[in-house]
């Protein structure tokens, strides 16, 4: 039967699956309180990092209704549990990962489905959101200026025409005089 304490532990671990949009599973064997404590900071804006226990997180994930994440719960775990935008908490890791080689990335879970620590990296990789939009309306802006180009330029081309005539008809009109 089981205990009341582990219990609300799974409880716990199963709401913060349910209301993450993203979860990146680390080792952290090596690490000291301090640099724990630096990393919890690092990511306070859009995640949030706990230390777990493997049985209980297995069984919190296959509540949540997350496959896949087994193979990743094996030795010392902590999980950053992404409130915010994903690829900021994955940037985050990895550059704290590459100051602090103790730390080691192992897997992780992104809208259901569970990612390697390959995809985490490449998920790192990505520019942050307010870029990709910026980069996406800068593409839109591009594309209405050539359209607004297109339906000018007739008019544009006849008005130049008739500045031509006029001034090939003041030209001759002055020949003549």
């Amino acid at each position: 039967m089981a205990r009341p304490d582990k219990a609300a532990a799974v409880a716990e671990l199963t709401d913060l699956f349910r209301d993450s949009n993203a979860a990146v599973l680390t080792e952290y064997r090596g690490l000291t309180v301090a640099q724990l404590k630096k990393l919890r900071k690092a990511l306070s804006g859009n995640a949030t990092y706990a230390v777990v226990k493997n049985t209980l997180t297995a069984i919190a994930a296959k509540d949540a209704g997350l496959e896949g994440l087994d193979d990743a719960l094996k030795g010392p775990s902590a999980i950053a549990f992404v409130s915010g935008d994903p690829v900021e908490a994955a940037k985050g890791l990895r550059d704290f990962a590459k100051a602090n080689p103790a730390l080691v990335i192992k897997g992780g879970v992104l809208d259901g489905r569970a990612l390697t620590a390959a995809d985490v990296t490449k998920l790192a990789d990505l520019e942050s959101r307010e870029v990709l939009l910026a980069k996406a309306a800068g593409v839109f802006k591009a594309s209405l200026y050539q359209a607004a180009y297109l339906f000018t330029a007739p008019a544009a081309q006849a008005a130049r025409t008739v500045d031509a005539l006029r001034l090939k008809l003041e030209e001759s009109t002055e020949v003549a005089a």
